[in-house]
């Protein structure tokens, strides 16, 4: 890992549609998130959505925004929104 990249902090708030609750979307996001080494959460919406904070590196989260649009092996994502949010440090990758 270069320098650059390493000093580089990112944090994202993303909503993914489609079916991704019951289909362990969270917990395979956060083993994502894990093998990145990103911190966050992933937590259910009232409206079926899931709501994901990730951040960390700028690339690693990259990787695992590009990865939200695929999810888990049984979920159907149809849709994610990203919005950019001031880096907030978390001590791990947790399901709320």
């Amino acid at each position: 890992m270069d320098d650059q990249s390493s000093e580089q902090k990112v944090c994202y708030r993303c909503l993914v549609g489609g079916r991704v609750q019951g289909v362990f979307f969270r917990g395979a996001t956060r083993e994502q998130a894990m093998r990145l080494g990103v911190t966050g959460y992933a937590r259910n919406l009232p409206d079926g959505r899931v709501e994901v904070m990730v951040c960390g590196d700028a690339v690693a989260v990259s990787h695992l925004r590009d990865w939200l649009r695929i999810g888990s092996a049984h979920a159907e994502v149809t849709g994610v929104a990203c919005e950019t949010l001031d880096y907030q440090p978390h001590a791990s990758f947790l399901i709320d």
